[in-house]
């Protein structure tokens, strides 16, 4: 997409872009990369960044990741050295120092030679950019949850449809070899009719109050709010000015909703996959939830939710459960899990409870193999691996925008849920409570201008 076009098409135009001056001059745009690779753009470069997306593209030789972009500089530039630092050893280069800085993604965006970007940001800021990635013609690997309200996720699936890119959803669990085992296990009737699923989900702890604090200069934290409401700055309600561990945005609902979406789409996207629901959606909701009292973060603690679907099936999801999905069928059931894994040391997680990766009620379940005509599911070595794979053959990767969206919706409802105690009707085609204008209301959220999809033309 040229230029002039692009800029015309976003939230903020060229006028606004003033405020944001990129690193990178409009003089340098242009430069051609090898045509067998893949060039990337990562736009945040914080602790899922470093740790998951960036590390885990540039292990494949199909990927040239040649910019990152942060709101903060200082994460900025430790995200430059990462990947400069990874083609110094890998290229044998010691001087390799190639690597492009934006303030602004937008800029990034209008890089003609990047073909697709990486979305590692804060939860208020996946659907935005990944709209206008689509926009611009880049193809997309997208952190999870997919957006940060039911409404923002339709845009985003329509945007991506129109355009055509590949948008690649991180919900990695697909990649893991258990959860596909589990799900094809179920889907080809081991335990019988599927009646419940139960899904364990930690909650968040409360925290401190936070008195204001002078902003850094190394953060834009006016766009880093982006959307949601202006508020003063504090450390822990945005991001360690020091090392990458858990964010405090995590833990406030201006940015998230809590566990329920930052684990909670992965889980639901596992158990839509052996419930043979991904496009689907349930018919109900209801749910009680524990919250802070006082305390900066304000994200949901204990809780637990209940859904129905039309084909009989109930999901239960609560902290009280096994971190993992639990099938459980009228001949007996199948738990899967990552095992002893924990995201970083501070997640919310009782380790004890989530060790074995794959257990059933009788072992012969999981020795049994599935026939040449039986249901075999999307299978892949790795969630990045896939997205380039895919990038490359146009085909629709394994977790594709549509599939990611019905899994946060979820998610979504459910938060809603946690706040109005009652049962909930829903009704998955329209995405839209049944004859509850309270519960519509918050499917949406109001957008602070000039940031927000409601704002972009696409």
């Amino acid at each position: 997409m040229k230029r002039r076009k692009f800029i015309g098409k976003t939230a903020l135009g060229t006028a606004a872009m003033v405020g944001f001056p990129s690193i990178v001059p409009a003089n340098v745009l242009g430069k051609n990369a090898p045509s067998n690779k893949i060039n990337i753009g990562q736009i945040g470069c914080g602790r899922i960044a470093r740790s998951h997306d960036l590390v885990d593209t540039m292990a494949f030789d199909a990927a040239n990741v040649m910019a990152v972009c942060d709101l903060d500089s200082n994460r900025m530039k430790d995200g430059k050295q990462l990947v400069d630092q990874f083609y110094q050893e890998k290229k044998g280069k010691t001087n390799y120092k190639g690597t492009k800085m934006y303030e602004d993604y937008r800029e990034m965006l209008m890089d003609k030679d990047i073909d697709a970007v990486l979305i590692s940001t804060p939860d208020h800021w996946h659907a935005q950019p990944a709209m206008e990635a689509a926009m611009a013609g880049k193809d997309i690997y997208l952190q999870k949850p997919t957006s940060l309200t039911v409404e923002e996720g339709r845009q985003l699936v329509n945007a991506v449809k129109k355009n055509n890119v590949i948008l690649q959803v991180g919900t990695q669990q697909r990649a893991m070899p258990q959860f596909r085992i589990a799900a094809e296990l179920v889907r080809n009737g081991r335990i019988g009719k599927l009646h419940t699923v139960k899904i364990g989900l930690p909650g968040d702890p409360g925290g401190p109050e936070a008195p204001p604090m002078p902003i850094p200069a190394n953060l834009n934290f006016d766009m880093w709010l982006g959307s949601t409401p202006e508020v003063a700055y504090t450390e822990i309600g945005v991001h360690p000015q020091k090392g990458y561990g858990r964010p405090g945005w995590l833990r406030h609902e201006n940015y998230g909703a809590g566990m329920i979406t930052g684990w909670g789409q992965h889980h639901y996207d596992s158990a839509a996959w052996g419930m043979n629901t991904e496009l689907m959606g349930p018919s109900s909701v209801q749910a009680i939830a524990d919250f802070p009292k006082s305390g900066l973060w304000n994200v949901h603690g204990d809780f637990m939710v209940k859904h129905e679907y039309d084909n009989g099936i109930t999901v239960l999801t609560s902290g009280g459960y096994p971190n993992g999905v639990r099938y459980e069928g009228s001949e007996g059931w199948i738990f899967v899990s990552r095992g002893a894994y924990v995201a970083s040391s501070s997640d919310p997680v009782a380790q004890e409870k989530s060790k074995k990766a794959l257990d059933a009620s009788d072992p012969k379940i999981l020795t049994s193999e599935i026939g040449s005509n039986e249901t075999h599911l999307y299978k892949i070595d790795d969630q990045h691996g896939n997205w380039l794979d895919c990038i490359q053959s146009r085909k629709a990767p394994i977790s594709p925008v549509d599939i990611g969206h019905k899994a946060c919706v979820v998610c979504l409802i459910s938060h809603i849920a946690m706040k109005i105690p009652r049962k909930l009707e829903w009704n998955p085609k329209t995405e839209k409570f049944i004859n509850d204008d309270e519960a519509n209301s918050l499917l949406s959220r109001n957008q602070r201008k000039p940031y927000g999809t409601n704002y972009l033309k696409a």
